[in-house]
């Protein structure tokens, strides 16, 4: 994991922060690791969802996120494979305005 952080500010339901606040007692962590921790595990969960993998996939299809974004969503091996997908995609559309 990347050293490099930044700072973030949200405003969250006062019930959820209560929750985070006795988590954090409980495992004897404070706030900011129980929420970077709980936003880690849904990423890594939101991303091996297929309908969600394929809204990415369109975003980056429609230059909408970057190749870098894409990897860090859905891992090195799946982000190169949907470059290649994009790269045959956009030479199929060129060989067809070519043909027409």
């Amino acid at each position: 994991m990347s050293a490099d952080k930044k700072r973030v500010q949200f405003r969250a339901p006062d019930r959820l922060i209560d929750r985070t606040d006795a988590l954090a007692t409980v495992l004897g962590e404070d706030r900011t690791d129980i929420l970077v921790t709980a936003l880690r595990e849904y990423l890594q969960d939101a991303t091996h969802d297929d309908a969600l993998t394929q809204e990415i996939a369109a975003a980056y299809y429609d230059d909408e996120i970057s190749y870098d974004q894409l990897k860090s969503l859905v891992g090195a091996e799946e982000a190169a494979n949907l470059r290649v997908l994009k790269q045959q995609l956009n030479e199929d559309f060129v060989d067809d305005i070519a043909e027409q």
